[in-house]
């Protein structure tokens, strides 16, 4: 019988990935981000709102050209992790990626956002500790995604135990509800992910999931695909529109992934990301 070949990955790859990762999320943002905000340019209809758009293009360009971040709040890091299950990995994973942020913080001249302690707000100073989400896969390679997220549009997100006779009417009422009172706060025009299902924190996970999907890619559930496009509707009916200055796009797109939960629950989540969209991945 022979033997499962594994590949070796050591710490310093994986910190000096993360490293590149948050800087570049910060300061270029994705091709498709780029070409869903001059979309909706193209579709806006009230002036103020155009202007916002053209303001967001710029900025795009201007940091990706000076190499500064898009945005003075440059996030908490959030990295997803597969693992692949024959990757050997030497040294601490937790420590290479927190040591990869450290760098990114000091190197590429990132704001530290992070506090100790939520209630003592004493700052860690390196925007460490990272959120890690580790999940193991086939395979033989380590796939790093980083999402830094701001506070503005962490803040407007939301989780909600809905009852099962809530239903249907009841996820889009809250999920309505909630970017009616706190959109405006998350710096549209928005990318809105929806977690339905699971438990209290796995739900929670979902929506921020569902953030990574490409931009207005459908699911591929036809019954969840229509309800994304009914919450993109609803949303964009608000009339909060980019910068919240009114306007006819205040979401990009609607994400939607579920899972299977309890016969008396029902969770809704609904995280929310802001018009930079940072995001960055590398597999090693």
């Amino acid at each position: 019988m022979t033997s499962t070949p594994t590949r070796t990955l050591g710490a310093k790859q994986i910190s000096d990935t993360v490293a590149s990762l948050y800087v570049q999320a910060n300061r270029l943002v994705p091709e498709e981000m780029r070409v869903a905000m001059e979309a909706a340019l193209a579709r806006e209809e009230a002036p103020e709102g155009q202007d916002v758009l053209r303001q967001l293009l710029e900025n795009y360009a201007a940091a990706a050209e000076s190499e500064l971040p898009m945005c003075q709040d440059t996030g908490l890091a959030v990295v997803m992790v597969e693992l692949g299950q024959d990757v050997h990995l030497e040294g601490d994973l937790h420590a290479a990626i927190n040591s990869g942020v450290r760098r990114a913080c000091a190197e590429g001249y990132l704001r530290t956002s992070v506090v100790a302690h939520p209630l003592q707000r004493v700052n860690t100073g390196d925007n460490t500790p990272a959120i890690i989400h580790l999940e193991l896969v086939p395979g033989d390679r380590l796939r790093l995604l980083v999402l830094p997220k701001g506070g503005g549009s962490e803040n407007a997100s939301a989780l909600q135990m809905l009852k099962p006779s809530d239903g249907r009417e009841g996820v889009l009422q809250f999920v309505e509800e909630r970017i009616s009172t706190q959109g405006v706060n998350a710096c549209p025009p928005l990318i809105i992910g929806v977690g339905l299902g699971s438990n209290f924190e796995g739900c929670a996970l979902l929506a921020k999931r569902a953030l990574l999907r490409p931009i207005g890619q459908p699911s591929h559930n036809p019954d969840d695909a229509a309800l994304e496009d009914e919450l993109l509707h609803r949303i964009n009916a608000l009339g909060i529109g980019p910068a919240g200055y009114g306007g006819t796009v205040t979401a990009l797109a609607v994400h939607l992934e579920t899972a299977p939960c309890h016969i008396a629950s029902l969770p809704c989540a609904v995280n929310i990301q802001c018009n930079a969209h940072r995001r960055a991945e590398a597999v090693l």
